[in-house]
């Protein structure tokens, strides 16, 4: 659920101001100074991580078909002063998907989306040489409905910065905006391209690249079923995420299916695959449940303003690890809260922290790219300042993940945060519900 609610309404209210801001110069520039801020670009950006670790990162896709996997690595990285960063938006693929998710107009939206967010760079070295230190912990992270791998850098990057490795896997269920997999082509095709140059981001001359985008519920369509089949797989493809690292560390050589510089084999034996997690925003918060429920290697979960109408009432009582749902102030309600409640236990720890003054927005990257009152109306702000939101959010993250991977490190700093103690913060729910309901 990335786009949930106001975004989807409100982004016609932006189609407008392009069109308008078109006639003529002084309202173009009118626009930018809108969209970009009161001090130009340079107050929009994603946050660098803030731990003692470079962060580097990859992009990994074992099997070309669209059964196979896709995601985005994040990880503490050899410094270098004059590092590459990879833009934000991969592809202007990804554009078109964000329209026809929000259902707008194509070719106007790809020209919105370029304008206000086509020059972003995410906060780490692209390809660049990992860091041997150990070994460090493992993240996998689940982005939520209509995302795609790169949209939560600044939740990933800071996670990594602070000496884990974290995957960011972009689903391959027709709920992410766009993605992409690779079908070998014909003879014919082959053929035709022999003396001609052709550029592709895939390792592989024989292949090419297949778009695939977010599919609707249809008409008169039931929606749970669709939902249910899809964090179903959505589990699957993290867990199938995590074998396949797990492999790597084993020192199994797999094959890239894209063009990357990185050296995978530098990753053997650096995970502590004793010590993994999963991550999730949204739709990626029911995903982090199911995936708990199926997989044991994971030793806790942490759920960001978890959507849990995809997940069948029966897994709850099959799940036993420790789970952290961090929760914003305007998008939870009472429904979706007490089936969280139906996770509560008396021997298994479950905690919930609720964000003062923060939207569902509040976790994806958009937050941090969009000026104050655009992102007000396009309900992709709250009312705390984003980075103050993000910073409790990680800080209470990495103080769960020292809890209950049995860590080493001084985050036990933030425990307080854990059962609401800030004044930014509401220990459980602001949501009034019956005990009686859950």
């Amino acid at each position: 659920m990335l786009f949930y609610g106001g975004f989807k309404r409100h982004l016609t209210v932006v189609e407008k101001l392009y069109l308008w801001s078109r006639t003529t110069a002084a309202l173009w520039n009118k626009l930018h100074q809108a969209t970009m801020g009161n001090s130009g670009s340079n107050s929009l950006g994603i946050p660098r991580g803030k731990g003692p670790n470079q962060v580097g990162c990859t992009d990994l896709m074992v099997e070309h078909t669209v059964k196979g996997s896709f995601l985005r690595l994040y990880y503490p990285c050899v410094e270098s002063p004059d590092a590459e960063m990879p833009f934000w938006i991969p592809s202007k693929e990804y554009f078109t998907g964000l329209a026809d998710f929000m259902k707008i107009n194509r070719s106007l939206s790809e020209r919105i989306f370029t304008y206000l967010y086509g020059s972003f760079k995410i906060p780490a070295a692209i390809d660049a040489p990992f860091k041997p230190n150990g070994k460090y912990p493992l993240i996998i992270f689940s982005h939520g409905l209509g995302a795609f791998r790169t949209l939560y850098s600044a939740i990933c990057s800071e996670i990594a910065s602070q000496g884990f490795v974290v995957a960011a896997v972009e689903h391959r269920d027709e709920s992410a905006s766009a993605t992409f997999y690779f079908q070998e082509k014909s003879v014919t095709e082959e053929e035709n391209q022999q003396g001609t140059y052709k550029t592709t981001v895939a390792a592989e001359s024989n292949l090419e690249k297949v778009w695939m985008y977010y599919r609707p519920v249809e008409p008169g369509e039931r929606e749970f079923p669709l939902r249910n089949k899809q964090v179903k797989q959505r589990a699957d493809e993290c867990i199938k995420a995590l074998d396949i690292l797990t492999e790597i560390n084993s020192g199994i050589s797999v094959t890239n299916v894209l063009q990357s510089r990185f050296d995978w084999t530098t990753i053997e034996n650096s995970l502590d695959m004793c010590r993994t997690a999963i991550m999730g925003h949204s739709f990626g918060g029911a995903t982090v449940i199911e995936s708990l429920c199926k997989e044991f290697r994971f030793k806790c979960g942490i759920a960001l303003d978890s959507w849990m109408f995809p997940l069948d009432d029966e897994i709850f009582p099959r799940v036993k690890q420790p789970i952290l749902f961090i929760n914003s102030e305007r998008f939870q309600w009472a429904g979706n809260i007490i089936r969280m409640r139906k996770l509560d236990s008396s021997t298994i720890p479950r905690k919930m922290i609720t964000i003062r003054g923060t939207v569902h927005q509040s976790f994806p990257d958009f937050t941090f790219l969009t000026s104050h009152w655009i992102g007000k109306i396009l309900k992709l702000k709250g009312e705390l300042d984003p980075q103050v939101a993000l910073d409790l959010s990680n800080k209470a993250s990495l103080a769960f993940l020292q809890r209950h991977l049995s860590l080493e490190k001084d985050f036990s700093q933030w425990d307080p945060l854990l059962d609401g103690h800030d004044d930014h913060l509401i220990p459980g729910t602001n949501i009034n519900i019956l005990q009686s309901s859950i």
